[in-house]
């Protein structure tokens, strides 16, 4: 199960039971403030050129996202020696990074901060750069303080290092903590700076801690890969956007209580279970309400003849036939629909997408504002072999946290109503 799809933008993710100073490796994500548009480049290129070939995708940065490079790259390490920026990739609006902590991380007076403050002090340095260089502001020193005027008549001060090359680096200011995190949840302050100039990046950023084993490679590739997605995206816009709603399962909220009721064991769907499980569904507005799906890929599959895929421990002595007889309809055109939660389901799934047959996945987790994808499923969506629907509201989830049975059942509900099909066809 693939319950953390990398690429999510969300300004809000905070890890919970996460200390910020401590050493460890983050993934962040900064996200231009929207009212400014993509300013920081353009993505150019041609999607399906290989890495190396001079008309692969890749970024043409503005002179303003020049600068936030720069800021990136060098400051952030000029100001903390203990904080490593790695792999990371500047796009038109927003920007990735891989960023290692080496050790607690202590301020140039000594006291001990956080990675927050060293991501709003960057902020803070990108937006004297950025204001200066739209003309919002007087020419700031190396420091970034405002340079000294100078007697009458005399030349400007200079405005800092240029914008490539050498020269030291630009400012990168502590700061007090950002102002979301004093805020109620849900909340965000105006994306402006005190000074009522524009500010260039929206409040917050998202952090993820590769915990598990391969992750960390698979957060270098989602960054390498950003310029090439971005331009399969704007190639299919149908295929290749979240399209929310429209996917209606006919299963109401009383008739999935009484299938979990069924399905479960009573210790796995208590009245607070089920409270927080139904909080969490999309569902219509309708004076009955039903469950609706999110999607990402090609609806045209729903279309199609649709075969749940379930993988029951109470068949696992019957797996191969279930996988043989589920890979012949699959052959026939039918569409797999699986939740891919059991190994059994698994095996079915991949083998099918292997074949080059297409299916259709339950997500176990809703889809972000901005949602994208990995490589692989971008480009599995693209070729119109793979649909991922989630009747879910994104939450954040912890790596180690687990979906419990009653959200397994759940999905296993959803797979059947969109095939009309209960999920022992295969016998």
């Amino acid at each position: 199960m693939d319950s953390k799809d990398n690429g999510s933008h969300h300004m809000g993710w905070r890890g919970q039971a996460k200390n910020y100073s401590w050493a460890g490796t983050y993934h962040i994500t900064i996200k231009v403030n929207e009212a400014l548009g993509p300013l920081l480049g353009t993505v150019i290129g041609d999607a399906s050129k290989p890495d190396g070939d001079p008309r692969a995708p890749r970024v043409s940065l503005t002179d303003i996202g020049m600068m936030v490079e720069q800021e990136l790259t060098t400051s952030i390490t000029a100001h903390y020696p203990m904080v490593e920026i790695q792999d990371h990739i500047v796009m038109p609006d927003h920007l990735h990074a891989i960023v290692v902590v080496r050790r607690n991380i202590v301020s140039s007076n000594g006291r001990a901060t956080h990675l927050g403050q060293v991501i709003a002090g960057f902020k803070k340095g990108c937006n004297r750069r950025f204001w200066q260089l739209r003309g919002l502001t007087a020419p700031i020193d190396r420091r970034g303080e405002p340079a000294s005027a100078g007697p009458a008549g005399s030349p400007p001060a200079p405005s800092g290092p240029p914008l490539s090359g050498g020269g030291a680096p630009l400012a990168v200011l502590p700061q007090e903590p950002l102002p979301q995190e004093q805020l109620p949840q849900g909340q965000r302050p105006p994306s402006r700076a005190s000074t009522g100039r524009p500010s260039l990046f929206s409040e917050g950023y998202v952090d993820v801690q590769p915990l598990r084993e391969g992750q960390l490679e698979q957060q270098r590739r989602y960054i390498h890969n950003n310029p090439r997605s971005r331009l399969l995206r704007s190639s299919d816009r149908q295929r290749l956007q979240t399209q929310r709603g429209g996917i209606d399962t006919a299963v109401s909220l009383p008739a999935l209580r009484g299938f979990l009721q069924r399905e479960c064991h009573p210790s796995q769907i208590t009245d607070e279970t089920w409270r927080l499980l139904s909080s969490r569904l999309l569902t219509t507005t309708h004076e009955k309400t039903f469950i609706i799906c999110d999607s990402y890929g090609d609806r045209q599959l729903l279309q199609r003849r649709l075969l749940p895929v379930v993988c029951h421990r109470r068949d696992a002595w019957r797996f191969e036939e279930q996988k043989q007889r589920c890979l012949e309809a699959a052959a026939a055109d039918a569409v797999l629909v699986s939740g891919r939660i059991a190994k059994g389901e698994q095996d079915i799934i991949d083998t099918a997408l292997s074949r080059g047959f297409p299916v259709i996945i339950i997500a176990d987790n809703g889809f972000p504002e901005l949602y994208h994808p990995s490589e692989r499923r971008l480009l599995l969506c693209s070729e119109g072999l793979l649909l991922m629907v989630t009747p879910w509201h994104y939450h954040y989830r912890r790596a180690e946290e687990e979906i419990s049975v009653a959200e397994c059942k759940t999905m296993n509900c959803v797979a059947q109503a969109l095939c009309r099909t209960k999920d022992d066809w295969w016998k």
